[in-house]
């Protein structure tokens, strides 16, 4: 459980595990349920690495304030980013923990959400790299591998 009181639902597991283990999904993306007790699988990749549907669903994701208000909504991800070694040395691949939070996302769904993350993280084993987004720059794919491959992708 989390600092929040969120839990983490077992099909998380169970789809980062497709993900990981059997390649089933490119990428998950998470979100809190309406009640913010439980952490809920959003949507996976169902139709293989399309990383522009995975950016829309991202930044078009909405979350619903106390009030009944809909705004702009924080998610997290896991993504299997691949990419070429720019030294030529062939493709390599990292799991990569994703916290998408929005500079214009509210204030109380963004502290929820940074304070229910390392309850998810510590349920999905193996994950490479964490990586904080809150800018629409930050989840271009090229700004992601940049990162992950700390540098030595060919981009």
């Amino acid at each position: 459980m989390s600092q929040s009181g969120a839990s983490v639902n077992a099909d998380c597991v169970t789809a980062y595990n497709d993900l990981k283990l059997n390649k089933k999904y490119k990428y998950i993306i998470f979100k809190l349920s309406d009640d913010n007790k439980e952490i809920v699988v959003d949507s996976t990749s169902e139709d293989g690495p399309e990383y522009d549907d995975f950016r829309n669903k991202l930044i078009n994701a909405q979350t619903k304030s106390r009030t009944g208000a809909v705004g702009k909504g924080p998610r997290y991800a896991v993504y299997d980013v691949e990419y070429n070694l720019a030294s030529g040395e062939g493709i390599r691949n990292k799991i990569t923990f994703i916290a998408w939070s929005p500079d214009d996302a509210g204030v109380m769904a963004k502290m929820v959400y940074a304070s229910s993350k390392e309850a998810l993280k510590r349920a999905l084993t193996g994950i490479a790299i964490e990586y904080q987004a809150n800018d629409i720059d930050e989840i271009e794919f090229e700004s992601l591998v940049k990162t992950v491959s700390k540098g030595t992708a060919a981009i």
